[in-house]
Parts: C-alpha cells; structure tokens; sequence
C-alpha cells in the first residue's frame, strides 16, 4: 500500500493541447478515490500519468513518498485493469493471472500459491482451468483483476473497467470491487464516467472538468454541498433542476413562485456581492406531491401548480415531468457542456423541462393539474458569471452556530487533501479532509478559477477513507457462459488500454522482451 500524491500536475500534448491543468491531490494509504467527469475532462489522462503511461509535462508525482516522474511503469509497483480485458485467450485462467510472476521468474509453487489466493478472493477457483472464451464478461473482467492482484501491488489503477459489462453485470461487478478494495486495504484509483458508480463506490471524490479538478470530497459532500454549477449538475441522477430566478424584497422570485430567504442566505448573497439575477438549482428529490406534506412541513417550503406531461413509475420512486414556461433564459458554460455530454442537447431537451421524484403513495397522474411541494431549505443559488455556489456560504455560517466560529477569510480553495483529523486553528470548517496550495490555474486566497470553490468554502460531512456509501447490496456472481457486449478479441486494442502482445503497466506481454530477456508464451493465435 502507498500514498500517492500529486503536486502542480500539467500535462500538455506536443500539439499544445492542455489536457491536466494544475492538478494537486493526496491519496491516502489505502483510500478508495474515484476520478470522474465528462468524455475529455482529463481523467484517463491523469491515471496513465500515475501509471507512467503518458509523460508529465510539469509538477511532482510521488507514491509511497517516492518521486516517480522518471521511473517506468515496471518499476512503480502499480498493477493497472484496463476497460477491456486483454486476456490471452490461448491461456487458461490460471495462466492467465500467473503470467506476469511467470515473466518475473517467480517460483512455480508462489505462482500456484498466489493465484489459488486470488481466485478465493474472486470466487474464480472453479474456473482456473477454463479459457477467456468459455467466461462471462464479468468472470473475464474478474480474472483480469486477478492479474493485478497476484502481484501484489502497492496500488491499483482501474480506467473504467465496468464500461464493457451489460447493465446487470455492472452492478453487481461493481459491489465485487467495492468489496475487493475493502478486503485488500490496497490504494485504489478508479476512473469513470458514470456518476453513479463513482458514489456508490468511492471513499472521496475527484470531479474533473477540462483538465481542472473541480472538487474533491465525499459522495455525500459533492451530492449535498456542491461548489459549483458543474458539479451540481454532474452528480445525481436525475440530474438537478436549474431555473431562473431574480432577487427582489428579500425573495427569490421563481417560475415556481417566490421563495422567500432567511436571514443567512440573504447576508451571504450581499457580502459575495451576487447580482440580482442567479440560476437556481432544486434536486429532484425535493419535490413532493403537497397533498402528501404535513402541515408541519409545509411552510419550510412552497406550494405550486404543474400540469404533469409524463408520469414514470419505477416502483420504488415516480418521477413526473411537467414545464415552467420561463421569463429568461437559463445560459452557462457549465449547463451547456453537461447537455452536450448527457445527449440533451442533440436530443433538443427543453430547457424548461422539470423533473420531481415523488412517493409511490402519490395520485398523481398524466395530464392532471396537480399541485407541488418544493422545499425551499434544499434550494441551491448559483452566480451565472462564475458558476459558484452562493448557497454554501449561508450553509457554512449555519454550522457556525453549531460547532464555533469558522474563519471565513481562509478557508480551503479545494478539498484535494485525503481524509486526515482536523487540526486545531487551520482555517477550515472540519470535517473538510485539508486544501492545497493554489498554483498556476488554480484557486488563490479569495480568487475563483474555472468554476471551482471560493476561497473559505468548505465541503463538510466527508467519509473517512474505508467506508462506502449506504445502500449498497452484495450481489451474486455472474452465470457462466454469459458475454458482455463491446468484448476484446484477441489482438485488438482500444485507445490507452493495452491487449496480448502489449506492455501493461509494469508487466510485459507474450512476444516482448522483458529485462532483456525473452518472455514465454508467445503471441496470441
């Protein structure tokens, strides 16, 4: 196990292309973190500089307090899972998993020994004799997790290795991950673009957009207390509500109709110095059909007429979709680029579409002039110039009054830190996992850059490096026989991902040189 740590991390493309601006994490030993956000965020690029699989243009890569920058992948001690399985389908299972200690000239009793612990931990040992052909997608993508974990690496690095798998194998592939990380206690860094996975799995967090790191921080921070409007929009499922809104006699005048802000919120707005016109951000969840509120819940938020368009039951939830014909528009950046990314855009969604996630006790029903709750404590304000969240303010003065004064003026810019006990007198709302220094790109004392936290921001509520987020089940394992769409054929490759005949991170495929030796096995037939 190792603690990885970025410090300033550019990479930059001959062609001059910024793919990583400045990017400065801490991995903690043993810590499960996700990197996420959209197709070209930068993601990928950021765990293959990790791997040593593209150069560094600038700043320090260490693992396990060691500089890396030069080392090749070999000699980093990281074992990587790729997106397509890159199995060598001439070789059993058990070869398969043992042919890098093969190539490292490993004892075959070691070799047997390890593999025979790994297919235990993997549930593969009835299928050691069988070959790639003869296994599900999930078994093969399992066997290439046993790859990695036979040689007993300080790390592992996985770029999107659910992407290949069928809806049904994702999940419970998924759970099997989650589980091996917490059996193995190893650093693990995950890439994806599916939000969902990255809450359902993570320790913390790492929101990419462009090549910024956006925010760092638990599921329950980026869900609760997202710091800008892109990451907003990106975490959750459905998507948050954006919608115009005007401040005027101490309310937010909505097509939704006036909510009214306590005194926090209005104070925060008036020191950040906010324009009158904001866009406001309601999650699903804080719908609900008004006739099924108390009446001592009502006045926390507001009540609302909509004609439902679509009705959609999914047995545990149903979610509704009406319109709100709006006065102005509602036009950022950062609301472009998520409509681009999520297909809205080409689809030519409205961007007056509401969607509300209401309980199943709901009489709710298409094309019925019903009558809504919204509650107005959960509302999100957003600076249409910076995309900031002006809402955190007023939520960091709240917990103020709870745990102590908080110093505002020096908060962290980010919260790329790993999990760590909060110190006495640093400047941060605890339980904020630390900050990094502000660089070139980068967030300084007061500034804010592409989108991200303004200084004295904190996320607060971070899971400690180990745990996982609630509501996740154990699932079975997959029927054999069973193949996952999008599979890797012998000899094929996809972009950054190495197949049979290749180097992957740190081990040497059939056909290639080893340490100047030959390696056995040959290539692929």
């Amino acid at each position: 196990m190792a603690e990885i740590v970025l410090d300033h991390i550019t990479k930059r493309f001959p062609d001059g292309m910024l793919a990583v601006n400045d990017v400065n994490l801490n991995i903690a030993d043993g810590e499960f973190i996700v990197l996420v956000g959209p197709s070209g965020s930068g993601k990928s690029t950021v765990l293959n500089m990790i791997a040593g699989l593209e150069d560094i243009s600038s700043g320090e890569l260490l693992i396990g307090g060691k500089l890396v920058n030069d080392k090749s992948p070999k000699d980093r001690d990281i074992a990587m899972v790729f997106q397509s399985y890159a199995l060598y389908p001439h070789m059993t299972v058990r070869e398969n998993m043992g042919f890098a200690l093969k190539l490292a000239k490993t004892p075959k009793d070691v070799i047997n020994q390890k593999v025979e612990e790994a297919a235990r931990i993997l549930d593969l040992t009835q299928h050691l004799d069988r070959r790639p052909a003869n296994l599900s997608g999930g078994q093969r993508q399992r066997v290439a997790m046993g790859r990695a974990i036979v040689r007993d690496p300080a790390a592992f690095l996985m770029d999107e290795p659910l992407s290949n798998l069928d809806a049904k194998l994702r999940v419970q592939t998924r759970t099997e991950v989650s589980r091996l990380q917490r059996r193995l206690g190893t650093t693990m860094v995950y890439v994806t673009h599916d939000q969902t996975e990255a809450m359902t799995l993570g320790d913390r967090l790492a929101v990419l957009r462009n090549g910024v790191l956006q925010q760092v921080g638990s599921p329950e921070d980026m869900y609760g207390r997202p710091v800008n409007l892109f990451v907003a929009g990106f975490i959750g499922s459905p998507a948050m509500n954006f919608l115009p809104g005007t401040v005027e006699d101490g309310k937010m005048r909505t097509p939704l109709g006036d909510i009214p802000l306590h005194d926090r919120l209005r104070q925060a707005l008036e020191q950040a110095g906010a324009p009158r016109d904001l866009i406001v951000g309601i999650r699903p969840e804080n719908f609900e059909d008004a006739a099924l509120v108390s009446a001592a819940s009502r006045p926390e938020g507001i009540t609302f007429h909509a004609t439902i368009d679509v009705l959609e039951s999914l047995g545990s939830d149903v979610f509704v979709y009406f319109t709100k014909e709006l006065a102005q528009g509602v036009d950022a950046a950062e609301l472009q680029e998520l409509a681009a990314d999520s297909g809205r855009a080409e689809a030519g969604v409205s961007g007056d579409t509401v969607v509300a996630r209401l309980d199943t006790a709901t009489t709710i029903r298409e094309g019925q002039d019903a009558e809504l709750w919204v509650d107005a404590r959960a509302m999100h304000l957003f600076d249409p110039g910076t995309g900031r969240n002006l809402s955190l303010e007023a939520a960091v003065r709240a917990d103020e009054t709870v745990a102590g004064p908080t110093n505002l003026a020096s908060g962290a810019a980010d919260t790329s830190q790993a999990p760590a006990t909060p110190a006495a007198a640093t400047g941060q709302a605890p339980p904020s996992p630390g900050s990094a220094q502000a660089g070139p790109g980068q967030m300084a004392a007061g500034e804010m850059a592409a989108g991200g936290m303004a200084a004295g921001e904190t996320a607060a509520g971070q899971t400690a490096a180990g745990e996982t987020a609630a509501g996740e089940t154990a699932a079975g394992g997959m029927a054999a026989g069973e193949t996952a769409a999008g599979g890797m054929a012998a000899g094929e490759t996809a972009a950054g991902e190495t197949a049979a005949g290749q180097t992957a991170a740190g081990e040497t495929a059939a056909g290639e040189t080893a340490a100047g030796e030959a390696a056995q096995g040959g290539g692929a037939t």
